[in-house]
């Protein structure tokens, strides 16, 4: 008899690399039905819609699955109450689905231990000391820290899914944790396209030359949006495409210059539209793990990126991408400027894409699974 399979994410309420990753696992096992505190299915990928899911009582509030943040100082009860019957649960985790408790093995995929209690300036941004979100996560650490080691001592397997994470698990939780690199999913570069409404004779794909750069990101303050769009108002003859939303939107808005758009709520015609008619992407956060390189690869187009953090995986320098060293508006400048005396090679492109198909990362998935079933010690090696 074949072992039940259920899959465990934090919340489901915005588009993301990691509601990517769910959607590759629901590919990999589409038997299971997926648990999670939160689902709002507007504010999410639709073809959730068409898989079962379960949250948690905290879901009947609009406001929390609007903004999961709110609801921080219930959160780690309510996981602790997300018992799943099944024989492997796979934990989509960054910091809540790695504590739902269940009657069988548990493998958690780590996008990274949480990052509230362990990078807490990344996770508050600019939230200055006086700031309600500082003062509750202040007053709440020694309480979730304890919770979140007792919940890491549940798990059977933990996978990292890049280097700069497996690291971070090491220090956090003393777990030697295998890295499985995140699928990129063929569905980002396969089908229509469909220009942004608005763009016409802007964007890339109307004959000028070079067409735009492209920032795909959370309007988030540790994603260094602000530092790209400063850079691009220093060279007002290039075009920058910021799609992305967030806490920032307004402000960036008001600094943004003439040959700088913001969008939100494209479709995935829309941005294949915008992946395929620009010229680069631009990368400035510190991420876990640079998949936004990977969608853009896929079109044969080559990333600028951060000298760091999971873009290290996955931009091979020379071959779809180059770096610049700070997430600073003058060094993302120069990087543009020298980025327009090199040639690239989209196949070349394309084929370091395929290193990471969702087929290996379904096969291995399913090798880990079959081998937590029939191991019957705690794999994890701390």
């Amino acid at each position: 008899m074949s072992p039940r399979i259920a899959i465990a994410h934090d919340y489901l309420t915005q588009r993301g690399g990691a509601e990517r990753v769910v959607l590759s696992l629901a590919k990999a096992f589409p038997e299971a039905e997926i648990h999670t505190l939160f689902y709002e299915p507007e504010q999410t990928y639709p073809e959730f819609r068409e898989m079962r899911i379960r949250t948690s009582g905290l879901n009947r509030i609009g406001a929390f699955r609007r903004d999961p943040r709110i609801a921080l100082p219930l959160l780690a009860a309510a996981s602790s109450r997300m018992r799943i019957d099944a024989d492997v649960v796979i934990a989509s985790s960054s910091g809540w689905a790695h504590a739902f408790p269940t009657t069988g093995k548990k493998i958690v995929y780590c996008h990274s231990p949480a990052r509230w209690l362990y990078l807490p300036d990344d996770y508050l941004g600019e939230a200055g000391p006086l700031d309600p979100k500082r003062i509750a996560l202040k007053a709440l650490t020694p309480f979730l820290a304890r919770w979140d080691q007792r919940a890491a001592r549940t798990v059977n397997l933990y996978l990292a899914n890049s280097s700069v994470v497996r690291e971070r698990i090491q220090r956090v939780y003393g777990i030697d944790a295998p890295t499985l690199f995140p699928p990129f999913s063929p569905s980002v570069a396969e089908g229509e396209q469909e220009p942004i409404s608005g763009l016409s004779g802007w964007a890339g794909g109307d004959g000028t030359e070079g067409g735009h750069y492209l920032v795909v990101s959370r309007l988030q303050p540790y994603k260094h949006v602000d530092a790209v769009i400063e850079a691009f108002a220093g060279m007002p003859d290039r075009r920058l495409l910021v799609i992305g939303r967030g806490l920032e939107k307004q402000s960036l808005l008001d600094m943004a210059p003439a040959n700088v758009r913001l969008v939100e709520g494209l479709t995935d015609a829309q941005m294949r539209w915008a992946y395929a008619n620009a010229t680069a992407l631009i990368a400035a956060s510190h991420e876990d793990f640079g998949l936004t390189p990977l969608e853009a690869g896929a079109h044969g187009i080559p990333t600028i990126a951060l000298r760091a953090g999971g873009y290290l995986d996955t931009v091979q320098e020379g071959v779809n991408g180059t770096f610049f060293d700070a997430p600073a508006a003058a060094e993302i400048r120069a990087a543009v400027q020298d980025f327009a005396g090199i040639g690239w090679e989209p196949t070349l492109i394309q084929e370091r894409v395929e290193r990471f198909s969702e087929e290996r990362f379904a096969h291995e998935l399913r090798r880990w699974g079959r081998d937590s079933v029939v191991s019957g010690e705690n794999s994890v090696q701390r």
